[in-house]
Order: C-alpha cells, then structure tokens, then sequence
C-alpha cells in the first residue's frame, strides 16, 4: 500500500506542477479592418460561412468595416472572425464567419507623434 501512497503523491505533485508552469491563455481577440479592397473592382470583401472560396457568402463587407478575430492566426490565410458595430463593441454579438486574411488589417493603437 505504500507503493500507491507513493505513487499517488507524486501524480498528485505532478499535475500540480504542470498548472503551475502551464503557459496556456485565452485568446481575447484582435481588432483588424477591412483594407486594400480595390475601389475599381467589387470593393467588398466576402464573409464566408468557412475558411474557403467554395463556401457560401454570408455577408459583403465594405471598407473599413471592424472586426475581431477568434484566433491568434490565420489557417491557409483565413480567419475566423466576428463583426464589430464600431470600435467600442466588446459584445462579441456580431455575425461571425471566415475572411481571407490579405484583406484585413490589424487596428494599430499605439500613439505616433
């Protein structure tokens, strides 16, 4: 019986240990707008309902439309994301689909002189 006091202290230590060094996080989001959609084209960009051109549209997004990214990257140069009613918006209610990373751009906040 010693063998599994043992044995179970040191599981007990050891799950301990790992949530202590864990370096995992949520991921609260990025605020990106559209950009460098082409005036003299479509001049919108296709919220699609997966991370693929085959996929349906669920909505056009003209320019400068704010969003907030559900992940800290892109797959295969998409990104899942949910529209924002302005820079403000923190509800995370808006729609949410997939958009073609090269046409987002991440909001800089920091101050320029």
């Amino acid at each position: 019986m010693a063998v599994a006091r043992i044995s179970h202290f040191s599981l007990i230590i050891s799950l301990i240990w790992l949530g202590l060094t864990s370096t995992a996080s949520a991921y609260s989001g990025e605020q990106f707008v559209t950009c460098n959609l082409n005036p003299n084209g479509d001049n919108f960009l296709a919220l699609r309902s997966c991370g693929s051109s085959k996929c349906d549209t669920i909505r056009k997004l003209g320019p400068d439309t704010f969003l907030l990214t559900m992940e800290p990257s892109s797959e295969n140069n998409w990104r899942e994301v949910i529209l924002l009613d302005g820079l403000q918006d923190e509800s995370y209610a808006g729609v949410s689909g997939w958009v073609y990373d090269k046409y987002i751009c991440r909001i800089d906040y920091r101050w320029k002189d």
